[in-house]
């Protein structure tokens, strides 16, 4: 098989060819009549290398001066004494690239050596033995001349491939076209295949495709730093050749291009969509007399029962590594100090988005699925209320194909139509918010499973809820390690009802220091051991403190 890289990677490092060089095959130069007599005497397993120049060798040191393709011809005049160094200088010559040797034997050097033929035959390095009549100006002229008509012929047929296959883009044609073309034009078998190496389109000869001694060539479609595919050429009935290759190249030239302009297209479209979905459930799109009709258009179904599900990347936690750079160790796990997520990035956005889309497609072809800029909504159908199942089906089907990043998700009430939806948004978003804030990432978090966190999420002003927290809390509420440790101390004593024992347990602390951080807890905040009200208000103003940063 033969395998070309079609572009340069980031850096402009040149990609490494494999395959045929771009040049005249020795086999074709020994038959040109300037060369009429000439013998290959070794090295016959390289008689197809590529000859791109020629030069002549009649001194010792050449070797600085030989480059990649040549046909260096010689007398033997520098190697007259020691014949044997041709050895080391035909497996110099074959390290740089030369194309063969030639020389002529009977003046300077009588026959070959044995040790050379040897190393040639190794290494499949050609070595010719020219005939004692050709001249070295017109062997000069006369290889010269036909690579370069040879070089003119491949850049002509290069250039009518590269027309042709570009002339079918410019009339609208996409992958399939392409691949039929390119079939037309170098009548084998072409496919055109993804990266995960399905077949997105195929054409030409289905017998060239058969197995055995089939041969194959591939390119990768390339555009810029992605990998989008390969393109894949077989023939049965003739081996491939260089031109073939080239024709390859220019096809995945003009595949990346299609591909391109398909994601383009695609893009504007899923702009579209989002920036539609986005007005609706902020309830800027109009009634449902316009809105209906116009997402029927975009094949979604708003005028059923919904349910809107909202799907949020969590941020990078502390040290890990996001973009090749290291979240900071400054930000609680990948938030800022506020306690705000960090803003996702697009790719995430985007691999979340046709993650979801693909899921919810298969179980509800009319819900709508759209990436905003830092979330992914989905409004699903729910006949039957069970959002809760739907979501969690959901949810373990992208998980699945989607492992990393991983990403909140919370979705709101049962919305009755259009109408129904900005709330059911809202609901979702805050849902989102507290629930990260209090079970951490990757939750799943129903707005009527939030409880207490529900009513306080819904108090409109939050400089209230602050009011409230200083005031039940006191020195407690202070933003500083000691009173964060005086609030889990209060926090555990009760949830365990006041268990002096069990609260000790479950904070590693020896009886008698619980009852003295009971005491000092009671000057800051008041006798809650003795007042039930007391409890209740402090056990709101904890909640408070956990939900802190939660926008609104």
């Amino acid at each position: 098989m033969t395998e070309v890289a079609n572009d340069r990677p980031p850096g402009g490092k040149e990609l490494t060819t494999l395959g045929p060089r771009p040049g005249l095959p020795l086999t074709e130069v020994l038959a040109l009549p300037v060369l009429d007599g000439a013998q290959l005497i070794a090295g016959a397993a390289g008689r197809h290398r590529a000859v791109t120049r020629v030069n002549v060798m009649e001194v010792p040191d050449v070797l600085p001066y030989v480059r990649a393709g040549e046909l260096l011809v010689t007398t033997g005049y520098a190697v007259r004494d020691e014949p044997d160094r041709l050895a080391g200088l035909v497996r110099e010559l074959h390290l740089r690239g030369v194309a063969a040797l030639g020389i002529k034997l009977g003046r300077y050097v009588d026959e070959l050596p044995a040790g050379v033929r040897s190393v040639a035959d190794e290494l499949g390095f050609p070595v010719v033995r020219l005939a004692d009549t050709v001249g070295y100006d017109e062997l000069l002229a006369g290889v010269l001349t036909a690579v370069l008509d040879h070089q003119a012929d491949r850049l002509q047929r290069s250039q009518e491939v590269h027309r042709a296959l570009l002339q079918v883009v410019l009339q609208g044609g996409g992958l399939p076209e392409v691949a039929s073309a390119l079939a037309g034009i170098l009548d084998v078998s072409v496919q055109v295949r993804s990266t995960t190496g399905a077949v997105v389109a195929q054409a030409g000869p289905p017998n060239a495709g058969a197995p055995g001694g089939a041969d194959r060539a591939e390119v990768p479609v390339v555009a810029g730093s992605a990998d989008l595919g390969t393109v894949v050429a077989t023939s049965s009935g003739r081996p491939l050749g260089e031109l073939d290759v080239q024709a390859l190249q220019h096809a995945a030239t003009v595949c990346a291009l299609v591909l391109a302009r398909q994601q383009a297209v695609a893009a504007v479209d899923a702009r579209y969509r989002a920036d539609f979905l986005r007005d609706v459930l902020l309830n800027r799109a109009g009634g449902p007399e316009r809105t209906v009709p116009h997402a029927r258009g975009l094949g979604w179904d708003l005028d059923r029962r919904l349910v809107v599900v909202v799907v949020e990347p969590d941020p990078p936690a502390a040290g890990e590594r996001v973009g090749g750079e290291r979240a900071g160790a400054e930000r609680v796990g990948g938030r800022a100090a506020s306690g705000r997520p960090g803003v996702p990035s697009r790719p995430d956005i985007e691999r979340l988005a046709a993650a979801w889309t693909s899921a919810v497609r298969t179980r509800d072809p009319e819900a709508a699925v759209a990436g905003f800029s830092t979330e992914v909504v989905a409004v699903l159908g729910c006949p039957d209320d069970d959002a809760e199942r739907r979501v969690n089906d959901l949810v373990a089907a992208v998980r699945a194909e989607v492992p990393r990043p991983t990403a909140g998700v919370a979705f709101g009430r049962p919305a009755d139509g259009v109408r129904g939806l900005p709330a059911a948004y809202e609901q979702a978003r805050k849902a989102l918010r507290v629930g990260r804030q209090v079970h951490g990432p990757a939750a799943v978090t129903s707005f009527d499973r939030l409880g207490v966190h529900r009513l306080l999420s819904l108090v409109p002003d939050p400089a209230e809820l602050r009011a409230f927290e200083r005031e039940t809390l006191r020195e407690l509420a202070a933003d500083t390690p000691e009173a964060a440790d005086l609030r889990q101390t209060l926090q555990v004593l009760l949830d365990t009802n006041l268990n002096v024992a069990q609260a000790a347990r479950a904070l590693h602390f020896h009886y008698n220091t619980l009852r003295y951080r009971i005491t000092k807890l009671e000057r800051v905040v008041g006798r809650f051991t003795q007042d039930p009200t007391l409890r209740l208000d402090l056990a709101l103003a904890l909640r408070v403190v956990q939900m802190r940063g939660i926008g609104r």
